[in-house]
């Protein structure tokens, strides 16, 4: 079976990483899979499929629409996405011999809506994986607290003092149900809570949506644990690890996180001597780190490798995300022996598996997020090996293969 994955990038960003893993899977399974991306491709089986001027010319023209309809703010600029300009790759020779076209992340200007609706009319079988909620909504890729998606959007709380009842959001949701009436498309959500979104929609209420995970490297969160000591960490504490591409992004929750170590300080002061927190990822505002109570690390960007080596050596994986598509921190963490800790809001619920491999506390409750930690740090039972068995039962790159594989032979 000819698969192409296309993807803005095979090497930026959590979708292209695991675009990348799947192909590579898909390989290693016997099928001739091969990606496609407008970054500079690094190996044999990808491609760039859009080169010079025209790339930077959807990608502008696309922001410059986003900055007129949003109020003229460059701090929303990239918060939303319309898909109104991006290349035709339905002449490119792969996409022309593939049995399967598998969508991933195609937005700023990578594909356009009326390029995807070129290769719905191919008559290939046209399989979209759906990273974050913009499939499902007007413009944006998290609604957060907003609703609107669940009717026609319209009023967007991105576009600021633009937003009206037929603003952009509105009439970009029109174009996707346009898309979606006239294409035969199978949707992919990474867990059942985006699932759960796309089917509250407006847009997806009737759509063919599948769940297949994410997958992750699981053979390789085995690591050598590196040596506490060596980073600054008393030894004989419970490290408690949280890490994100931008901590102080307002979705991955780190007020909430003050807020845990407050109430661990003040209320749990013998599980407060146990506990050191352990953070990596970057962040703008690195004051916001004076005001956690427990005594804390931070490392800031840190390569994958050694990130591995971090997990090993922590007892603990935290997330105090207010939404996750799914829970890439958590899954590394228990593949690598962590006890997990997380909140019951988001994809998350589709990692943790409640008492066994992790605590799932209820809804925002500060308290009882702070009940997991101590159930993490002194009453967990799985052993390291454990964890990591049955993270790979479901997310290794094999298993999600065999899922995608079972999908694309769906007719």
């Amino acid at each position: 079976m000819k698969v192409v994955i296309v993807c803005k990038s095979h090497i930026e960003g959590g979708a292209a990483i695991v675009s990348h893993r799947l192909m590579k899977a898909l390989r290693r399974a016997g099928h001739d899979a091969r990606m496609l991306v407008l970054s500079s491709p690094s190996e044999e089986c990808v491609d760039n499929y859009s080169k010079g001027w025209r790339t930077q010319v959807d990608f502008l023209a696309e922001r410059l629409q986003i900055f007129l309809n949003n109020g003229f703010s460059r701090r929303r600029l990239f918060q939303v996405d319309t898909a109104a300009w991006g290349a035709d790759i339905s002449q490119h020779p792969w996409v022309k011999e593939a049995d399967v076209i598998n969508l991933n992340w195609i937005n700023q200007g990578a594909l356009s809506l009326r390029s995807i609706e070129r290769l719905a009319a191919m008559g290939k079988r046209l399989v979209w994986t759906m990273h974050d909620m913009w499939n499902c909504t007007g413009i944006c890729h998290h609604a957060y607290d907003c609703r609107r998606y669940e009717q026609e959007c319209g009023n967007c709380p991105f576009l600021g003092f633009m937003a009206r009842k037929g603003d952009l959001s509105h009439t970009t949701l029109l174009r996707k149900r346009q898309l979606y009436s006239r294409a035969d498309i199978k949707f992919v959500a990474v867990s059942r809570w985006l699932a759960d979104c796309c089917l509250r929609s407006s847009l997806m209420s009737r759509s063919n949506i599948s769940i297949i995970p994410n997958a992750f490297p699981i053979e390789d969160f085995s690591h050598t644990p590196l040596d506490a000591t060596e980073i600054g960490i008393p030894r004989g504490k419970k490290v408690l690890i949280m890490g994100a591409a931008r901590l102080d992004d307002v979705v991955k929750g780190f007020d909430r996180l003050i807020e845990v170590t407050r109430y661990i300080a003040e209320h749990k002061p013998q599980l407060a001597q146990k506990c050191h927190l352990l953070l990596f990822g970057a962040i703008r505002n690195e004051a916001l780190l004076k005001q956690l109570a427990l005594p804390y690390t931070y490392l800031g960007k840190v390569p994958m490798r050694r990130i591995n080596a971090l997990y090993a050596m922590s007892d603990v994986v935290i997330s105090t995300s207010r939404r996750e598509s799914l829970g890439g921190t958590l899954v590394e963490g228990i593949a690598s022996g962590c006890v997990a800790v997380t909140f019951a809001k988001g994809g998350q619920v589709d990692v943790v598996d409640h008492l066994e491999t992790g605590y799932i506390a209820h809804g925002d409750d500060i308290s009882d997020f702070v009940k997991g930690i101590d159930w993490a740090v002194n009453s967990a039972k799985k052993s390291r090996d454990e964890l990591n068995r049955i993270m790979s039962q479901r997310f290794s790159a094999e298993a999600v293969a065999k899922k995608y594989i079972s999908l694309f032979e769906d007719k």
